[in-house]
């Protein structure tokens, strides 16, 4: 009897953001402003060797960097080929299938993907009850909890308090507590500094957000060394290029103020979008990262979207969307960016 293809990928398909050329693309959250300077010029000044040899095995330069920012062991990071390449490494390195990831819903699509990739079950609970009480997330005694903050795609912050409880419910035989944070360079605050001294805390991070650095591919995360290393056995060798460790190392210890100021822009252009949306009757939540979510109830989040790239503007639609309904998730760039999404969202709502 064949046992090819995988009965538990039946349901999978590829990805397929549907990310044809538009003039004004505010689909995927990279920055709109453009890579880091100082990444840009290591990556100008690299060698020939960091395109014909081979890059470090385990980025041990990056982890240098990322332990020197953050203030934290070298034998507490790990790095990938984007942050998602290390969600695909935890579910390999903390569970042997079959297994269980819980998370609240909704969140970040892949991270059930690689679940099911992994062959593990993946079960949501909506943020709703998860809210109010974190140990829900616990009932199934799962091997794996997937939490986003601020989470994509609603821009939310979970408090740091709910966060502390929920660790503090598992014991240190718990789950393992995954805390994406590909968005944390735009919130108020950060796990990074505390997941070392924890027992199951792993917290990720990309540079494909703030530092613009998302065509080359580099993601980290920081935990305790003992969670870390077994995330290092599952990850792989030579899994960050040269381009990319030089370009993200450069990034990281640049000390010129830019990424400040991208973020304070960010935040700025944010803020003034959520009024202009308000202004017209739609209601953006709160969010802490570099995008709105924007209700565009009754009408149907893929058709609106549809009509916005005929204008030669681009979001991402969330159809459906588990106790939101019909969304767009818009990216802040600059604000001459959001002045064509407004107008091409003015011509749409035009009685």
């Amino acid at each position: 009897m064949t046992r090819f293809p995988r009965q538990d990928y039946a349901q999978l398909t590829p990805y397929d953001p549907d990310r044809k050329p538009v003039a004004v693309d505010l689909s995927d959250n990279s920055n709109l402003w453009g890579p880091n300077p100082a990444a840009l010029e290591a990556v100008r000044q690299a060698p020939l060797e960091a395109l014909t040899r081979y890059p470090s095995v385990y980025a041990t330069e990056l982890k240098a960097a990322v332990a020197q920012k953050y203030g934290v062991p070298v034998d507490a990071v790990t790095t990938g080929c984007g942050s998602d390449d290390i969600l695909d490494s935890v579910c390999r390195a903390a569970v042997f299938p079959p297994g269980l990831m819980t998370f609240p819903a909704p969140s970040f699509s892949m991270a059930e993907v690689f679940a099911r990739m992994n062959g593990l079950e993946a079960r949501a609970l909506p943020w709703s009850r998860a809210e109010v009480d974190p140990a829900r997330l616990l009932l199934d005694e799962p091997d794996i909890i997937y939490l986003c903050r601020p989470n994509n795609p609603t821009g939310r912050s979970i408090p740091r308090d709910w966060i502390l409880g929920l660790l503090a419910l598992g014991g240190p035989d718990g789950p393992v507590v995954v805390l994406d944070e590909a968005y944390g360079d735009f919130a108020d605050d950060s796990f990074l500094r505390d997941a070392p001294n924890t027992d199951r805390l792993l917290v990720v991070r990309t540079l494909s957000k703030l530092y613009g650095l998302a065509g080359l591919r580099v993601g980290f995360a920081v935990g305790p060394s003992t969670l870390v290393q077994e995330v290092e056995k599952s990850r792989g060798p030579y899994k960050v290029s040269q381009l990319g460790a030089l370009a993200a190392v450069a990034a990281l210890g640049d000390i010129s103020g830019w990424a400040d100021g991208i973020r304070h822009r960010t935040l700025q252009n944010r803020d003034r979008l959520a009024a202009e949306l308000r202004s017209r009757g739609l209601q953006p939540p709160p969010s802490q990262a570099n995008f709105l979510l924007v209700p565009v109830e009754p009408a149907g989040a893929v058709e609106v979207n549809d009509a916005l790239r005929e204008r030669g503007v681009a979001t991402r639609p969330f159809p459906q969307l588990p106790e939101l309904g019909e969304a767009l998730r818009v990216t802040i760039g600059p604000w001459e960016q959001m002045e064509i999404f407004l107008s091409a969202l003015d011509e749409l709502l035009q009685p």
